[in-house]
C-alpha cells in the first residue's frame, strides 16, 4: 500500500488543525483549498493520464470548493471538465463561494444536477459532502451517489467518499464506491476501518504543506501500525538457545468436531517461534492433531479435573479454539482462568463469558481477547450492527470493561491496550491483509500466534500489534501467490516463518 501517515484523526481533530493553520499561522483558506484540488488533478492524473473528460459533482461546502478548483485547474490543462452542482451555488459561502466564482472565471462548465445526465466516459471526481456529512445521505445527494456507483467509471473522492462516516468507517446509507480517494491534512481514521476500505479504494495522502508543529497541538488517539517498526523488536536468538526460553504455549479447545481449530492454532504457534506446544482437546481428537503435527504434544481431557494437573506446565494459555459451548466447554474455561496464566481469549471462550456464568469476577489484566463482531457484539450486550457503526467506540468500551488488552478482528483489526505512555495507550489499527481472510480457521490461527508471541515475552499490547500485522501480511503474502479465491488458514503457516525470519536477509540484525 503507498506510504501514509501513522497518526489517524477524527473530522473535528481535522477541522482544529485547518483553523490553527489559518487562523493562527496566517495559511489563507482558499490556499489550503488550491492545494488539495491540485493534489487531487495529479493523483487522478497519475493513474489516468488522458481522461476523456473528467465531471466533478460538487456539494455546498469546503469540499465542494476543492471540487471547483479541480474542475478549473483541469479546464486550464485542456481537459474537458463539466461540474455537475448537486447544491446550488446560492449555497455557497466563504472559501467555497471562491472557489466557484474561481471557476466561473475559468469558464469551466456548471449544470445543475436536476439538468445534468449521469456520464457516460472519463472519470468522475466526488466532492459533494466530505468529512461534514453526518446522519442518512438523503435526496440528490443519495440519488447522485447511486448514479455515480451505477455508472462504472473510475471515481476519486476528494478527502473522503462522500457517505462515509470519517470518525468510525459506517456507511450513512448510500456511499459513493472510490476507485481513489485523496485525503488531506489529517488522515481520517474511517478510511482504513469497518466498511471505509471497501468503499475509498486506493488512498493517498497530502498535508498540504501544513507546518509539522501544528500537528503537536492535537493528541491523536488513534494510530496506524507499521510492520517494520514492529518487526525490530524481534530479538536475535542466542547461539545457546534452548527451546525453554521461548516459552510453553496450551491451546485449549476442540470440543467434538472441531479438532480442526486447536491443530491449526498449535501449528500457528509452532510457526511463530514457541519453545514448546501442548494441546489439550477431547481424547477422541488427539490421533488426529498428532498426525498433522507430530511436534506438539497432545492430552485429552473429559472434565475440569483431568485438565488441571496439565496446568502447571505452559507459561501461556490460548483458550477457545473449537471451544464450544457444552458443560465441557465452560469446565475448560473455569480451569483455564483459575491458572492465572496469561491467556488469549478466542471464540467459544468470548462467548461464554459473555454469558455471565463463568469468570464473572476473574482478573482479566493479563486477556488478550481477540473477538470478531460478533462476539463483541455479545461481549457489551450489543447487536454485531452497533460495533460495526462505530469500531472505536467497541473496541474502547470492550478495554474498560474487561481491563486486558482487546483485539477486534476486522477489515481494519483494531487494538485497545492500557499500556503506560500516551502513544501505547492509543488505539492501534492493522493496515494490512486482504479479503481472502474471509475464511474459518484463519481466526485460530491468529490466536496461536499471539499465544507464541506471549510466550516470547512480548506484552500484551506488543503481542497484540505484532501478531495482528504478521498474521495480515502472512495472508497479504499467501494471496499474492495463490490469489484470495479459496485462501486457507493453513496457507498462512509457511509466510508466517518467512515474515518472521525476512529481517535476517534485510538487514535488521
Amino acid at each position: 500500500m503507498p506510504t501514509l501517515p501513522n497518526t489517524l484523526y477524527s473530522a473535528s481533530q481535522v477541522r482544529e488543525l485547518d483553523r490553527i493553520a489559518i487562523e493562527e499561522r496566517g495559511i489563507p483558506g482558499i490556499v489550503l483549498m488550491k492545494r488539495a484540488a491540485r493534489a487531487t488533478l495529479d493523483a487522478l492524473l497519475e493513474r489516468w493520464p488522458s481522461p476523456h473528460c473528467i465531471t466533478v459533482f460538487c456539494g455546498a461546502g469546503n469540499n465542494g470548493g476543492d471540487g471547483y478548483i479541480v474542475a478549473a485547474l483541469a479546464h486550464q490543462q485542456g481537459i474537458p471538465v463539466e461540474v455537475i452542482q448537486v447544491a446550488a451555488p446560492d449555497k455557497l459561502t466563504g472559501d467555497a463561494r471562491r472557489a466557484y466564482e474561481f471557476a466561473c472565471q475559468e469558464q469551466v462548465s456548471c449544470i445543475l444536477y436536476g439538468n445534468a445526465d449521469t456520464p457516460e466516459s472519463g472519470v468522475i471526481v466526488d466532492a459533494m459532502l466530505g468529512t461534514g456529512a453526518s446522519g442518512t445521505v438523503r435526496g440528490d445527494f443519495a440519488t447522485a451517489i447511486r448514479g455515480i456507483n451505477a455508472s462504472g467509471l473510475p471515481v476519486v473522492a476528494v478527502d473522503i467518499p462522500s457517505g462515509l462516516c470519517s470518525d468510525t468507517g459506517a456507511v450513512l446509507g448510500d456511499c459513493v464506491a472510490a476507485n481513489l480517494t485523496v485525503s488531506f491534512i489529517g488522515l481520517k481514521r474511517g478510511l482504513l476501518t469497518a466498511r471505509g476500505p471497501a468503499f475509498a479504494g486506493e488512498l493517498v495522502f497530502d498535508d498540504l504543506d501544513v507546518p509539522d508543529d501544528i500537528y503537536d497541538q492535537i493528541r491523536a488517539d488513534a494510530r496506524v501500525l507499521d510492520w517494520p517498526h514492529l518487526v525490530s523488536l524481534l530479538a536475535p536468538r542466542p547461539a545457546d538457545a534452548h527451546k525453554g526460553l521461548f516459552g510453553h504455549v496450551m491451546i485449549i479447545g476442540g470440543e467434538l468436531g472441531y479438532g480442526g481449530a486447536v491443530t491449526m492454532a498449535a501449528e500457528a504457534a509452532l510457526s511463530t517461534g514457541a519453545g514448546l506446544v501442548s494441546v489439550a482437546t477431547r481424547p477422541e481428537h488427539v490421533p488426529a492433531v498428532l498426525a498433522r503435527c507430530p511436534e506438539v504434544m497432545a492430552v485429552g481431557v473429559t472434565s475440569g479435573q483431568s485438565l488441571e494437573p496439565w496446568l502447571s506446565r505452559p507459561t501461556v494459555l490460548v483458550i477457545g479454539p473449537g471451544l464450544g459451548r457444552t458443560p465441557w466447554s465452560e469446565q475448560m474455561l473455569q480451569k483455564a482462568v483459575a491458572s492465572g496464566l496469561p491467556m488469549v481469549v478466542d471464540a467459544d471462550a468470548l462467548n461464554i463469558l459473555s454469558e455471565g456464568r463463568v469468570a464473572a469476577n476473574a482478573d482479566s489484566s493479563g486477556w488478550l481477547l481477540t473477538p470478531h463482531p460478533g462476539e463483541a457484539a455479545r461481549l457489551l450486550g450489543v447487536d454485531a450492527a452497533e460495533v460495526q457503526r462505530d469500531r472505536f467506540a467497541a473496541v474502547t468500551a470492550l478495554q474498560h470493561k474487561y481491563n486486558g488488552t482487546v483485539l477486534l478482528k476486522g477489515a481494519g483489526t483494531l487494538i485497545a491496550s492500557t499500556a503506560g505512555s500516551a502513544a501505547e495507550s492509543a488505539i492501534t489499527l492493522c493496515p494490512y491483509g486482504n479479503p481472502g481472510m474471509a475464511t474459518g480457521g484463519m481466526g485460530d490461527v491468529l490466536s496461536g500466534v499471539l499465544g507464541a508471541l506471549l510466550a516470547q515475552g512480548f506484552s500484551l499490547s506488543q503481542a497484540a500489534q505484532l501478531g495482528a500485522c504478521l498474521h495480515a501480511l502472512a495472508a497479504d503474502d499467501a494471496a499474492e501467490h495463490l490469489g484470495q479465491l479459496g485462501l486457507r488458514a493453513t496457507d498462512l503457516f509457511a509466510p508466517l516463518r518467512a515474515r518472521l525470519n525476512q529481517h535476517l536477509a534485510d538487514g535488521f540484525w
